[in-house]
């Protein structure tokens, strides 16, 4: 039984004899598939905020990691945090925006990967091991530098890729510690802004 006042008209409700509310629609959903050398792939499901031509912007809601995730001795995400990922069409990385399950931003995390191949709601790209943090206070730093070396020397990436993937890391780094890095759609596109357009 309905709730008083309450009924359905064509797939919407309407209270009384008013006119329909209107249909809320679902947000546009992505499957990413990451693959990581030599053989472990990962299939994220994320919110599509927005899409242009030169960014797309998802979001990640509420996230498990048990462990939590730290970064030196701090943690970056736990269990109930949202990230804001920023995918440039074309680049050779991706950036997110971090936070704890609270909403406190962390930092932007910066994956240096190849570009996404997009097709339509499905994508797949590779990592390639090297990452750049920027902490809340801005304190820039490489991780990962010891588990790209050992890929390499595993030959997991080839000589070009490896080299593409270090010249990557190096511009984002001195980029990030210039004060030029990240763009301006990751400063604008904040969780709570993410979070009402999905």
């Amino acid at each position: 039984m309905e709730p008083r006042g309450v009924r359905r008209h064509h797939g919407h409700l309407s209270r009384g004899g008013g006119r329909p509310l209107p249909r809320v629609t679902e947000r546009p959903r992505v499957r990413i598939h990451y693959r990581r050398p030599p053989d472990r792939e990962q299939i994220f499901d994320q919110i599509v905020v927005l899409e242009r031509d030169d960014v797309i912007v998802t979001l990640s809601e509420t996230m498990e990691f048990d462990p939590p995730m730290r970064i030196e001795s701090d943690i970056v995400l736990e269990t109930g945090s949202s990230v804001v990922w920023f995918t440039y069409p074309g680049a050779w990385h991706d950036v997110g925006r971090f936070h704890l399950a609270d909403g406190t931003f962390t930092g932007f995390y910066a994956n240096v990967l190849t570009p996404p191949e997009i097709d339509g709601r499905v994508w797949h790209t590779t990592d390639l091991y090297l990452d750049v943090w920027v902490s809340a206070d801005g304190t820039a730093r490489l991780l990962d530098e010891d588990e790209f070396e050992e890929a390499v020397a595993r030959g997991l990436l080839d000589e070009d890729t490896a080299r593409r993937a270090r010249e990557e890391a190096d511009r984002l780094l001195a980029e990030a510690r210039d004060g030029s890095w990240p763009p301006v759609a990751v400063r604008e596109w904040t969780l709570e802004r993410a979070s009402a357009g999905a």
